[in-house]
């Protein structure tokens, strides 16, 4: 694919892929082998960019990316077309370049009121863009750039926590609210969304309990930073099929893989664990050891619910 070398951010917003998530499958599995350029910043051509995009579609229907890393792009492409319920040029315009106008105005004034402190202008605003542009919209291509946004000012200094909280909280009523309004069966399979210990970043284990509702799960969010016990708890009492963790922040927590693989122990076997977030690639060895699924984004979790609400092929043949 020709054209010019484009940017790590260019390169995420083209692929759907965070530029955290893009680093790590460079450094760690070599998905790609960017450019350098003097000043050692990472340059993209059109066929890494295309190979991201495919290795996302892949790794969001199920195959972990230490599987699928090395396979050659038509590998891929073959293998992604294989997956698709629809043609491959359907699911990911490789030639998009940023966000929709609409939505890219909707984050910059986002941010604005977040620095400002203003909540109810963020509120404002939020109810405005899922008018304008709709729920789905609202939550892919509005918040999850806002929330990325906000971390990486954060991490860079230039918000501060306080800044942070404002939209924490504005974002966690909205969607709080946004959820209710979605009736779910009680027959609806169970899904525990929470953080685990020491991570207290919880934005985006909230946009995960919004995109898992829309999916028809019956969600429990429990909130941020919990021990493994309790999160085992609340899924036992609640009869969870299934358990969703955010990883954000810090990414080189020393105690988080000891109390993932104290969570697997204590969770009952037929419970999938399902970890994404920010860091969650800088725990992939781990993740992938306790057969827990490593999301990309919240399609991928979206994909992932939907398998699991396929019946088992034990069940559907009435064995056992």
């Amino acid at each position: 694919m020709a054209g010019a070398l484009q940017s790590i951010r260019i390169a995420s917003k083209r692929s759907g892929l965070s530029t955290h998530v893009i680093r790590v499958w460079e450094k760690r599995y070599g998905a790609v082998t960017p450019q350098r350029t003097g000043t050692n910043r990472r340059l993209y051509s059109g066929d890494e960019i295309e190979r991201l995009t495919l290795l996302r579609l892949v790794t969001a229907a199920g195959h972990t990316i230490s599987n699928v890393a090395q396979l050659s792009t038509p590998e891929l492409r073959s293998l992604a077309e294989t997956e698709a319920s629809a043609p491959l040029e359907q699911l990911t315009p490789l030639k998009t370049a940023g966000l929709p106008k609409p939505a890219q105005e909707y984050v910059d004034a986002a941010i604005a009121a977040t620095q400002a402190l203003d909540g109810d202008g963020l509120e404002r605003l939020l109810n405005r863009a899922v008018v304008e542009v709709g729920q789905t919209a609202l939550l892919h291509h509005i918040l999850v750039p806002l929330i990325e946004e906000i971390g990486r000012l954060w991490h860079e200094g230039e918000l501060r926590a306080a800044h942070e909280h404002v939209a924490t909280a504005v974002i966690r009523t909205f969607l709080g609210g946004y959820t209710r309004a979605h009736s779910v069966n009680e027959s609806s399979p169970g899904l525990l969304v929470t953080t685990p210990a020491g991570q207290l970043h919880e934005l985006g284990a909230i946009l995960a309990a919004a995109t898992a509702t829309i999916h028809g799960w019956k969600v429990t969010y429990l909130g941020p930073s919990l021990p493994a016990e309790e999160i085992a708890g609340a899924a036992l009492q609640n009869k969870a099929r299934a358990v969703a963790l955010s990883l954000v922040y810090p990414e080189d927590d020393p105690n988080l893989s000891a109390e993932l693989r104290r969570l697997r122990r204590l969770l009952p076997a037929e419970v999938a664990l399902l970890v994404g977030g920010r860091a969650a690639h800088s725990f992939a060895p781990v993740i992938e050891e306790l057969g827990a699924t490593l999301l990309v984004d919240l399609p991928g979790l979206g994909a992932a619910l939907d398998r699991l609400r396929k019946p088992r092929r034990g069940k559907e043949s009435g064995k056992a």
